[in-house]
């Protein structure tokens, strides 16, 4: 009982923290903007300045509204992955969809120069770009699920999925040493990660991935409990093993392969925020961390945009950079504070 007031307060300050972010995230940036027209754009009003509200609607609100998707999906999908493959190093790109997103782009980047000129300006397009990545990242996924039906064991789809993601890396290194300095610039660009390149209409799309993704994984909670307690124990209960693997990869594979194709690769959230629902809420119980990491994924998420647009100053640091400069001291902090800690 004390147990579930204590979730209870937690859930209440989590839903308040992400509701400050999210606000926070559309207020601060180059262009201050009250909080207080903040709110009265959202609400269908309108701010003190026109060119406040068309910064809320246009730029800031997207940008928000994708980091909550981007913190979300990531987080979700490392959850799953650590849980399937009992490794806390496991994150959402262990199966190597990330590296090949990184292929598909790389070769449409690097390789638009041999294209004719009309099918080179589709290319290097934002539309172009996502495609390329889309399809990257669903070629490496195709290979993954076709190779987890022939195998039984968990940890040799782990090795498989290590194996093409270091296979694909490889192609890139090839690629980016024959390209020119303006390609590689483009390519380096787009592996550093960015929240603000999605319009309203991509962001249709990307919701529509994430909240399938989403949906899959929330099925999967009773199967993630009882992998807790081991593969065999899981069998003895009447759990599909091998049905409940296929559906945890498949809405890893769709959060983590959209979220990369619209967003680019972005490191750390997958992989520690589970951790830090876990040390927080004090549980393996996945109906309390399914939604403790969404929570968090999302808040941290919206924090280290706030960061990255540099309140007050005309400079964006690149996204992935501050997730791992933020995210990184807090999860040793909280490994060393709880040293019990399994």
């Amino acid at each position: 009982m004390a147990n579930k007031k204590r979730n209870t307060i937690l859930f209440v300050i989590l839903a308040l923290g992400l509701l400050l972010m999210f606000f926070a995230s559309i207020s601060l940036g180059s262009v201050m903007i009250p909080v207080k027209d903040v709110f009265t754009s959202l609400t269908g009003g309108h701010a003190t300045k026109s060119t406040w509200e068309y910064i809320i609607i246009n730029y800031r609100l997207p940008k928000a509204i994708t980091a909550v998707l981007v913190g979300t999906g990531l987080s979700i999908s490392g959850l799953l992955m650590q849980t399937l493959f009992r490794n806390p190093l496991a994150g959402p790109y262990v199966l190597g969809l990330s590296s090949g997103a990184s292929l598909g782009v790389a070769f449409v980047i690097l390789g638009a120069g041999f294209l004719p000129s009309f099918l080179s300006v589709i290319a290097l397009s934002s539309y172009g770009i996502v495609l390329a990545s889309t399809a990257g990242s669903t070629l490496v996924l195709l290979l993954v699920l076709v190779v987890s039906q022939r195998l039984r064991d968990t940890m040799a789809i782990l090795i498989v999925g290590l194996m093409f993601g270091s296979f694909t890396t490889a192609i890139v290194s090839v690629l980016t040493y024959f390209s020119t300095a303006e390609q590689l610039q483009k390519f380096t660009f787009w592996s550093m990660g960015s929240l603000g390149n999605l319009s309203w209409p991509t962001i249709g799309i990307l919701t529509t991935c994430v909240t399938i993704g989403l949906l899959l994984s929330a099925k999967s909670i009773k199967p993630l409990n009882a992998l807790l307690l081991g593969e065999n124990y899981a069998k003895s209960m009447g759990l599909n093993f091998k049905q409940a693997r296929l559906v945890i990869i498949f809405a890893t594979s769709i959060l983590s392969g959209a979220i990369t194709a619209f967003a680019g690769p972005i490191a750390f959230i997958g992989l520690a925020v589970p951790h830090i629902a876990k040390l927080t809420f004090q549980t393996s119980n996945h109906t309390v961390l399914f939604w403790s990491t969404l929570f968090f994924g999302s808040i941290i998420m919206l924090f280290c945009d706030i960061v990255s647009q540099m309140p007050g100053f005309e400079v964006t640091l690149p996204i992935n950079a501050i997730t791992s400069i933020i995210g990184a001291p807090v999860v040793i902090w909280l490994l060393v504070r709880k040293r019990n800690f399994q």
